[in-house]
């Protein structure tokens, strides 16, 4: 599986530390920035992974900043991704079971790094149900991209 990961300055520290990990786990990483804890917005790097994970050059993305909500809604103005922001594992493993979520988002100064390295491998390993009401729910979202 292929991840693409971005972050901003205050993600930064997290996302080095989930490439690690990832790349560990013999995950294959995109990485899209940023490159370290200066300061920068986080609508590029939200953008060129949710773009990354729409036209399928990654399989999964994983988005870092300070709360990892800019980074959320950033990604979800993209079609076809589905970004959740998660702070737990219950969402983490809820948002694949339910929303089959394509991005994860997680904020870098709300959550440790050890919760947030747990929250990225079940949210990595969950397969989607693929149960009917859910298949609706998600038709209904896309139906709604494309108006």
């Amino acid at each position: 599986m292929k991840i693409g990961l971005g972050s901003d300055h205050g993600g930064f520290s997290h996302k080095e530390g989930i490439k690690k990990h990832l790349e560990l786990n013999g995950f294959e990483v995109v990485d899209y920035g940023c490159f370290s804890e200066e300061s920068v917005d986080y609508n590029g790097y939200a953008l060129d992974v949710a773009n990354a994970v729409a036209s399928k050059k990654v399989d999964k993305g994983i988005l870092v900043c300070g709360t990892g909500i800019g980074m959320s809604i950033q990604a979800n103005k993209v079609n076809g991704v589905r970004a959740a922001l998660v702070h737990d594992l219950f969402t983490a493993e809820a948002t694949r079971l339910h929303n089959n979520s394509n991005v994860l988002a997680m904020g870098g100064r709300v959550i440790s790094l050890e919760l947030a390295l747990k929250i990225v491998d079940i949210w990595v390993n969950t397969e989607f149900s693929n149960e009917d009401r859910h298949n609706r729910r998600i038709n209904r979202i896309t139906e709604s991209e494309e108006q």
